[in-house]
């Protein structure tokens, strides 16, 4: 989901952050008050292009900002970004700078990224209304995702494990064709697998670990040593009378009045048992300040044994050291089987030909799982439909025959009828605006997704097809995180965190975003409804 989202001078908005929640967010306001820069800010990060109008008059630049979280980075789309990522970090964070000239950068983490990389890396988890969603569902690739989702788990779990079989099969393509062009690259594969095992003779698993571990001990030894000879000092010092004989003399004061006061004997036992506690934990630090030592030496060598398994990951292309681990065993596996008298041309036509056999297998179970779900997916996408003020709400899934990819053999497209007596046609050319909003919501409502934005989901409706909406939004956002920009009080009283937009008077008239409390958002509802004057005169 997203998790937050920044904005600083951006048009009318000084400044803003947006804590979300993971189901439903309504953001509301007056006519003009800025909400639509919301939606602008998220199509910045989704690859829009942006000038020096988006720049506003509280600085030299806008910025925008997003924490979402983090999935899982063995996909495509965030190929180009992995190198990026610092180590251990649980969340995307992209981010698009446009300055007074009209020039954008864009960054993931803070490092600069191509904004085709920034946005292919968030259209993953966001998707939103407009011509992004336009976009979006011009693509046969993500239709083919959205009816894999709908299959289920199951489906999910083939589609990865063909993109995994797809990827093996081309590396076993690519080192058979390397094997067969000539001698050369023969010797050249050799070479590489005989450096691969060299370079990680002696490496074992957890070693990279142990060792960084053990060079931050070292590397604060003088901490580490301060620390515990103030703790030591303070429970226990070689001069004067520190915590534990503190106890010990309350223990000796308590002692002699026990037998007159028997009460008093509970609190003797404590004294005593915290002195000798106490006495202990000093002596463990005493300890433990023995066994620290700077050994200049042994950090050297800790700092070679890393720089030895940095350098074994990079030269072999190697993005973790578990990955380098399994290169190095494969490795050795080859280089044994060559010397057994194995053919390696031979070898790798074979391991083509399972790896072949093993991605057309799944694409033959995945077809069969599509062509069983997609009538069931495009009944119920036309039952929503209907639902939202779609007329028939004619809706179809046609599968065609593709050359073979990491998503198998087939390409999907979706086919609606906005009315009748008109022909079917792809979504992206047959849907208006407002409607294309309503065909995204009623898919995802059936497929489920991940964040859905929403600008223009009200768009020409109201009364009970609004009341529809709502409760359609209400649905996916029991499975998704939904945000929508709305007018329409029959949504936002539905949401589970509501913003306002308020246009503030002055030099210059800026935008302010707030989270409104249960007060709050009951003036806000109350005059989206039209205010209480209008509200009593319909009482």
């Amino acid at each position: 989901m997203l998790r937050r989202l920044r904005i600083e001078n951006l048009v009318l908005i000084r400044e803003a952050e947006l804590e979300l929640a993971p189901g439903l967010n309504a953001i509301t306001g007056e006519t003009g008050a800025g909400k639509t820069i919301l939606a602008q800010a998220v199509g910045l990060l989704l690859g829009a292009k942006g000038d020096d109008s988006y720049v506003g008059p509280a600085g030299a630049e806008a910025y925008v900002e997003a924490e979402l979280d983090l999935l899982d980075d063995d996909t495509e789309e965030l190929e180009a970004l992995r190198g990026l990522r610092p180590e251990d970090e649980d969340a995307l964070l992209v981010s698009r700078r446009v300055f007074a000239d009209g020039r954008t950068r864009a960054y993931a983490w803070g490092r600069a990224a191509a904004r085709e990389d920034v946005a292919a890396a968030l259209e993953l988890t966001v998707a939103m209304s407009g011509q992004f969603e336009q976009r979006r569902l011009a693509r046969p690739s993500y239709q083919l995702e959205v009816l894999d989702r709908f299959c289920g788990e199951e489906q999910l779990r083939r589609r990865a494990e063909s993109r995994a079989a797809w990827r093996e099969l081309l590396a076993a393509r690519r080192r058979h064709e390397e094997l067969t062009a000539n001698a050369a690259l023969a010797e050249a594969r050799l070479a590489e697998l005989q450096a691969l095992a060299e370079d990680t003779e002696g490496m074992e698993p957890g070693d990279e670990e142990r060792l960084r571990d053990e060079r931050e001990r070292l590397r604060h030894v003088a901490e580490l040593a301060e620390g515990a000879a103030a703790a030591a000092g303070a429970l226990a010092p070689d001069d004067g009378e520190g915590a534990s004989g503190l106890v010990a003399l309350a223990e000796r004061a308590v002692a002699p009045l026990e037998r007159l006061a028997p009460e008093l004997q509970r609190a003797g036992d404590e004294l005593r048992d915290a002195e000798l506690r106490l006495r202990e934990v000093a002596s463990d630090l005493q300890a433990f300040l023995a066994s620290l030592e700077a050994e200049p030496a042994r950090l050297e060598e800790l700092e070679a044994g890393l720089d030895r398994i940095a350098d074994a990951k990079r030269r072999f292309r190697c993005t973790t050291y578990e990955e380098l681990l399994e290169r190095a065993a494969d490795a050795r596996a080859e280089l044994a089987a060559l010397e057994g008298g194995a053919d390696p041309a031979e070898a790798a036509a074979q391991a083509a030909a399972e790896a072949e056999a093993r991605a057309h297998a799944l694409a033959t179970e995945l077809r069969a799982e599509r062509n069983a779900a997609a009538p069931a997916f495009a009944d119920a996408v036309a039952a929503e439909l209907h639902d939202v003020g779609m007329g028939e709400g004619e809706f179809l899934v046609e599968l065609r025959e593709r050359d073979a990819g990491p998503t198998g053999t087939d390409e999907a497209v979706f086919l609606v009828r906005p009315n009748p007596g008109l022909p079917f046609g792809p979504v992206a050319d047959t849907a208006s605006g407002g409607e294309l909003s309503r065909i995204a919501l009623a898919i995802a409502a059936v497929a489920g997704g991940e964040t859905l934005v929403f600008d223009e989901i009200d768009a020409g409706i109201g009364g009970e097809t609004a009341n529809a909406v709502g409760r359609v939004l209400q649905r996916l956002a029991e499975r998704a995180q939904v945000i929508t920009i709305t007018h329409l009080p029959q949504i936002a009283a539905l949401a589970e965190r509501h913003f306002r937009v308020e246009k503030i008077p002055g030099d210059p008239t800026h935008a302010r975003i707030e989270q409104l409390g249960e007060g709050e958002r009951k003036t806000e509802l109350e005059r989206m409804l039209g205010g209480q004057e209008f509200l009593a005169t319909v009482r």
